[in-house]
């Protein structure tokens, strides 16, 4: 393989990846960047997005022989969005299994402090996160939460979704085969997205919105993107790499209604997943205060300072679990990180109810 401009970015990245790894120098400066598509960062996202970026544009270098691109895209997109939904349903079963609520943010607090919820899911990062654990667990940094203690809930075909993820990143790195440089760097870019949000978020993140839509727009116009960009560099191969497109291009595919409909589809599908989310929240919110359910607490729990706010508690000896109601006007996910320190080896788990009002 031939090392080229691509190759020299994708190994700048890696190295970037590694930097972030071993140190926080560069934090100040990455993590306010990283933020806004990766629907908040930390180091384990940031290490993940940068080495995977700079893998893709390795490997897309990798193959010379003609591959039908276009077909590879369609079944990554497939992948993909299988990968997005299966999360969704495994969050389900987990907790049907469970005997928990839909409406509850669940915590474990065993290896750590792991949560996941139905609008943020964690479960398919827990069982990735158990694999590297086991492969290089003295070297995973304090401040890199694998979610590992989630997995010990999951059922055992979890591992079985999860499988489909190398089989999604293969078929990714036979779309970006021969490509342009312009539309591999997004291919790697919004692919980057994808994988974290199907690991941290899920359907309802926003980097899998990223993922998927950016995907999408390759698939339908990756060519004009190329075409625009070589017009612009003065690049005439680049304009050409794709003889279908006659200048100028866009206005031509404006006239063509089913390239609209494509667009206004996945535009639809957009708006539709953003409507669901926030429906999702409002219905299962429960505004009059915090139910906060915790199972089998080992001893009489101080709660801290957030035994200020709570308004009243019960403790079920059958169950063995402890609820408190606690004041609706405390902030959801302050009020999530508040109790994992009372809380750190004083129970098994803990669940807390959904509030989006108090956002």
């Amino acid at each position: 393989m031939k090392v080229n401009k691509t190759i020299l970015v994708g190994i700048i990245l890696i190295l970037l990846a590694g930097v972030i790894f071993l140190t926080d120098v560069l934090n100040p400066i990455i993590r306010p960047v990283t933020y806004l598509f990766l629907m908040g960062s930390s180091k384990g996202k940031d290490v993940i997005f940068f080495g995977l970026f700079g893998l893709l544009l390795i490997l897309s270098q990798a193959v010379k022989k003609d591959i039908d691109n276009t077909r590879f895209l369609k079944i990554s997109l497939i992948l993909g969005s299988v990968l997005l939904i299966l999360g969704i349903f495994l969050e389900v079963i987990f907790r049907l299994q469970m005997g928990i609520g839909l409406n509850t943010v669940f915590c474990s607090m065993t290896n750590g402090m792991s949560s996941t919820s139905i609008l943020h899911t964690h479960l398919l990062k827990s069982v990735l996160g158990a694999v590297l654990s086991n492969i290089m667990g003295p070297f995973i940094q304090s401040g890199i939460n694998t979610g590992v203690g989630l997995y010990a809930y999951l059922p055992s075909y979890a591992f079985l979704v999860v499988l489909i993820i190398p089989v999604l990143f293969a078929t990714i790195v036979l779309s970006m085969q021969n490509c342009p440089w312009p539309s591999n760097f997004l291919m790697a870019f919004v692919s980057s997205c994808l994988f974290i949000g199907i690991l941290d978020g899920g359907m309802f993140a926003t980097p899998s919105y990223f993922g998927i839509v950016g995907l999408y727009f390759v698939y339908l116009d990756g060519k004009y993107l190329n075409y625009y960009i070589g017009f612009h560099l003065n690049d005439e191969k680049l304009c050409k790499s794709d003889k279908s497109i006659a200048p100028p291009p866009l206005p031509q595919a404006f006239k063509d209604y089913g390239y609209m409909i494509k667009h206004l589809l996945i535009l639809s599908v957009v708006v539709a997943m953003i409507y669901l989310r926030f429906t999702i929240a409002f219905a299962g919110a429960e505004p009059d205060y915090f139910t906060v359910d915790v199972a089998n607490p080992t001893h009489e729990i101080d709660l801290g300072n957030v035994s200020t706010e709570v308004i009243s508690q019960e403790h079920d000896a059958g169950l063995n679990k402890t609820t408190y109601h606690i004041d609706p006007s405390y902030n959801e996910m302050q009020l999530i990180n508040d109790l994992k320190y009372p809380l750190n080896n004083s129970c098994e788990y803990y669940t807390v109810s959904w509030n989006i009002y108090s956002y």
